[in-house]
């Protein structure tokens, strides 16, 4: 498949998403008014905001070929870390410190799982999910039984505070978002990022180091994990030892739907973001539907379905490009 031809697929899947994303605010708001309220959409774009932000960074790991289904344990790792840091009942250390416990906490563990992926030579699924429990487990282990509270609210300005009108932590996910379009397609590394994805074996004859550039990949997701948690998990003020349970497969699917090739290679952060705001959208739409209960289900049996999708029209258009028999 040219490289053309990749572009036209991209911008048409992104574009695709974001009809699928308007014909559901319009549908829905026939059905229901409210829900095209400002105060409703822009809530529904800060609940986007850690989806969106961490989505960047396992776009560029699973465009390398692998994937990371262990950021929502992070996250709530993270959450806890910086809750024990700053806490008063805990450490009540000053919340600078706590931020950059997160953010090199983040950054620490996916460079570590990159390179359990990398040198060890073991599958990015079977490395992430052993993550995911792992991480899990020690986040309960470090909450002993109690949840975290008193979180300072100089700890939780990106997730509470406003700028200009504007929730801080879009902000923040607007300038991570523009920063990772700039890495992945204005820079040396980002087009080696693609590469590695595209062909391992051509990468290597042209002197890539395809391990270095995998574990660029996880280190950048741990981090923006960290990112993310500083601007989408501390809301509240307080820690539950559910933080972040789920959304691993929020963060994947938005990624697959939004065009990022299961395979690597091929995808953008755009068509991520794009993907972020329909699957936030669909979720509140479901409550403004009265489905009541059952909304949460009907939430996992769509995110279900559009991965399946998505997967299948990346195997047939493969199969098209390469002219394979798609029977």
């Amino acid at each position: 498949m040219s490289p053309r031809s990749v572009l036209s697929r991209l911008a048409g899947r992104e574009a695709g998403v974001a009809a699928l994303w308007l014909a559901t605010v319009a549908a829905v708001g026939m059905v229901n008014p409210d829900f095209l309220r400002a105060a409703n959409l822009h809530a529904i774009f800060v609940k986007c905001a850690p989806v969106v932000i961490v989505a960047c960074g396992v776009t560029l790991v699973i465009v390398t070929g692998e994937i990371d289904i262990s950021v929502g344990s992070l996250m709530g790792l993270l959450a806890v870390a910086g809750g024990i840091v700053t806490s008063p009942d805990r450490m009540g250390l000053s919340p600078q410190a706590g931020a950059a416990a997160v953010l090199a906490a983040g950054a620490g563990i996916g460079l570590l799982t990159g390179l359990l992926v990398t040198l060890g030579r073991v599958p990015s699924i079977i490395v992430t999910l052993g993550m995911l429990t792992a991480l899990r487990g020690l986040t309960r282990v470090l909450m002993g039984g109690r949840w975290i509270e008193s979180i300072p609210p100089s700890l939780r300005v990106l997730s509470i505070g406003s700028t200009l009108g504007v929730r801080n932590c879009l902000w923040v996910a607007m300038a991570v978002l523009a920063l990772t379009v700039v890495l992945a397609h204005l820079t040396p590394l980002g087009r080696r990022i693609y590469a590695v994805g595209s062909s391992p074996r051509a990468a290597a004859l042209a002197g890539l180091s395809s391990r270095r550039i995998k574990v660029f990949a996880f280190a950048f997701t741990g981090f923006l994990t960290g990112v993310a948690t500083l601007a989408g998990q501390l809301e509240v003020g307080t820690i539950e030892p559910d933080i972040g349970q789920g959304f691993e497969l929020l963060v994947v699917t938005c990624v697959v739907v939004g065009g990022t090739s299961i395979r690597g290679g091929v995808g953008t952060v755009i068509g991520s973001a794009l993907a972020a705001i329909l699957m936030m959208t669909i979720g509140t739409a479901l409550v403004f539907l009265k489905l009541g209960a059952s909304a949460s289900y009907w939430e996992r049996a769509i995110q279900g379905a559009f991965i399946l999708l998505a997967v299948l029209t990346d195997q047939l258009s493969r199969r098209r490009g390469t002219g394979e028999d798609t029977l």
